[in-house]
């Protein structure tokens, strides 16, 4: 697995001159990358969401398009439309910005339901439907979708059907203060973003999924990883655990950061390091729990303090 070390490393030095100090986000993204899972960006404005998906597409010599969501954002306005050629007298399909390899969908809780709807079977299929017609979408195909956690006036939560279609949640979080001297002396003339450069192809990305589904995952680690879910759907603080797409997710999320590491094998600390940022987003937590101060992260660190961890062989 050191070939896929060795790329990564690449990758992340490549996305570290934007993106100061964020390593474990960059390696989350990496993760989703690699697994072609989609990602949700939780954070507070201006804290390089929107940058980090340009670097990553920049740097995989992927398509990238930022989707700008709000209330009167339409369907179609995603997924295209058809239109009527009248020297032809036939219809052609016109494609929206779904069809890249990397969407940014920003601030997709402003969209109304109908278009967040417009995203599920982009995200599940990899094709949108238009007029009973089916088009493949290119691969890989992402979505980083962000949200901003302090402000919902004029939002519309994603329901849990969606919100279980995203693979990681992410989070950035406020620089250090000697990060932050060094974004100001990194922007003093030029932005980074105009000077980084493809580092790998797309068609590497696929050959890196082909290696991973190789990467040995013990059945005691197998147990481990069922056993976290279960505890999620029999927690009496908890109204709705996670899905078994969560448990395939974590199961394929911990074979591809065990090879971004340089392992042919999953260790307890690949399903430890994901848990949370494969987890948190798709529980519902009961709103008296939540008034005691309860949240999904917290639950799940208790789960994973109680929750037997294998003893490696």
């Amino acid at each position: 697995m050191t070939s896929v070390q060795e790329l990564s490393l690449k990758i992340k030095d490549n996305v570290k001159e934007v993106i100061i100090g964020k390593e474990s986000a960059i390696e989350l993204l990496l993760v989703a990358l690699i697994c072609e899972g989609h990602i949700l960006l939780e954070d507070v404005p201006g804290v390089g969401k929107t940058m980090l998906a340009r670097a990553l597409a920049i740097t995989i010599g992927g398509s990238f398009k930022r989707l700008q969501c709000t209330p009167d954002l339409l369907p179609n306005d995603i997924t295209g439309v058809s239109i009527f050629n009248q020297s032809s007298r036939e219809f052609f399909f016109r494609p929206g910005p779904v069809f890249v390899n990397i969407l940014l969908a920003d601030e997709i809780n402003r969209a109304t339901p109908r278009t967040q709807a417009a995203l599920l079977e982009a995200m599940q299929e990899q094709q949108v439907t238009v007029d009973g017609i089916s088009h493949p979408l290119p691969k890989p195909f992402i979505v980083m979708a962000t949200q901003n956690p302090v402000e919902f006036e004029g939002t519309f939560p994603l329901p849990e059907a969606q919100l279980d279609r995203f693979m990681l949640q992410v989070t950035l979080g406020y620089p250090s203060t000697d990060e932050e001297k060094l974004i100001l002396v990194r922007l003093s003339k030029e932005h980074p973003i105009n000077n980084i450069k493809e580092i790998i192809d797309l068609q590497e990305i696929v050959n890196l999924r082909e290696e991973i589904w190789n990467v040995h995952v013990d059945e005691t680690i197998q147990d481990y990883i069922v056993a976290l879910i279960n505890a999620t759907r029999i927690n009496p603080d908890i109204t709705l655990g996670a899905s078994p797409r969560a448990t395939l997710a974590l199961f394929k999320g911990c074979q591809a950061l065990a090879a971004l590491r340089g392992r042919d094998h999953v260790i307890p600390d690949d399903v430890k390091y994901l848990f949370i940022p494969a987890i948190s987003h798709r529980l519902m937590i009961r709103p008296e729990s939540a008034l005691r101060g309860k949240n999904s992260n917290s639950m799940l660190k208790d789960i994973m303090d109680t929750v037997p961890i294998p003893l490696e062989t």
